[in-house]
Parts: structure tokens; C-alpha cells; sequence
């Protein structure tokens, strides 16, 4: 059986370094949680939200899954989507995707992946919506990075039509949903132009 202790000795190291630039990170951060952001994202290990946002602990609430999706049946998305919105009172919800994303490439292929192929039918669905604009491209790496922003656009829409963000604009709750999309081979991420906020 391989050893996880190098992961308690990684944490006590990442522990004390915190202490050290900031004796009272902990104190305050186990006082308080008021997170202005709700990042959901992919659950591809490549794709940290806090660092690549370049912000701490407590600054970002975080929802991830395979291929970053909100699924109107998923009671896990949408509890989180809730108590982001309703008692977190977060002020942005982030989508984010990411280029090299395995379940998009999945979606992509004609296989046999087992269970996951019951989660992926949600992308096929929107290769499906967009089915003239996929057969333009050619490229295949081209194809999986367009099939990522249109499912990040794709969900965007599905978080704005939850009855969770409808009764929150309802009540003048000011919130923006936005999709962003992040490229693992160089560290950006990109805006896709696609904010709602009403």
C-alpha cells in the first residue's frame, strides 16, 4: 500500500508558511465565511479556482464536476448554487471550463466509457445545438476547444434559468453569472463574453 503521509507533512509545511506571513489567517478565516464569488468548475486536477484566481482560502466558494456542468437535476449543483445565492450572498458565479478538458473529449468520441456516459449526454446535447458550427471545424483539438465554450455557454444559461437565480433577481439580489474559460497550456483565463446579470 503506497504511504499519504508526505500529504500531512505537505500540509503542516503549508500551514506554518501561512502562520508565519499572516499569524492571524486562521483565527479570521474560521471566524467568517463571505466569499463574493461562486466558482463552478471542472473537477480536472489541473484547474485549482482559488490559485489561478490568485486568491486565498475563504475568498472563493467552489463547485466542481466533470466538465463543469449544472444540470437541472443534479440536487448537488443546485445545493450549492443555494446556499451561494441565498445565504453566502455571493455577488458573482463563475463558470469556467478549461481547454484539454477529458469530458469533453469524451463526449467527443465514439466509445463506451461506462457510467460517465449518462453525465456526458449533457455535452453531447449541446454538440447536438450546435451541430453546423462544430462540423465547420475540422481540427480535432480545434473541435474539443470550441465544444468547450459552448458548454461553458451552455451553462451559464442553464445557472440563469435555475428558479434559484430567478427568485434572487426577483428580489433585486444583485448577482452576475459569468463564463470564463481556461487555457492549462499557458495559465490564462479567458472571458467569454457571455455576463448575465438580470
Amino acid at each position: 500500500m503506497s504511504s499519504i503521509e508526505h500529504l500531512f507533512k505537505n500540509n503542516l509545511q503549508w500551514a506554518e508558511k501561512i502562520k508565519q506571513e499572516d499569524p492571524n489567517f486562521f483565527k479570521s478565516l474560521s471566524e467568517q465565511q463571505s466569499p463574493e464569488y461562486l466558482w463552478i468548475g471542472c473537477s480536472d486536477s489541473r484547474v485549482p479556482a482559488n490559485e489561478l484566481l490568485g486568491m486565498q482560502p475563504g475568498e472563493v466558494f467552489v463547485h466542481r464536476n466533470i466538465a463543469n456542468q449544472v444540470i437541472h437535476t443534479d440536487l448537488n449543483c443546485l445545493s450549492v448554487l443555494q446556499f451561494a445565492v441565498d445565504i453566502l450572498k455571493v455577488k458573482h458565479i463563475i463558470v469556467c471550463g478549461h481547454y484539454g478538458c477529458g469530458g469533453i473529449q469524451a463526449a467527443l468520441e465514439d466509445e463506451d466509457h461506462g457510467l460517465i456516459d449518462n453525465w456526458l449526454r449533457h455535452i453531447k446535447v449541446v454538440h447536438r445545438f450546435h451541430k453546423e458550427k462544430m462540423a465547420e471545424v475540422k481540427d480535432s483539438p480545434a473541435r474539443e476547444n470550441l465544444l468547450s465554450e459552448l458548454n461553458v455557454i451552455e451553462q451559464v444559461a442553464n445557472v440563469s434559468n435555475t428558479t434559484i437565480l430567478k427568485n434572487a433577481w426577483k428580489n433585486n439580489q444583485e448577482i452576475t453569472i459569468h463564463g470564463f474559460i481556461y487555457n492549462i497550456h499557458d495559465g490564462i483565463l479567458k472571458d467569454l463574453d457571455v455576463s448575465i446579470s438580470s
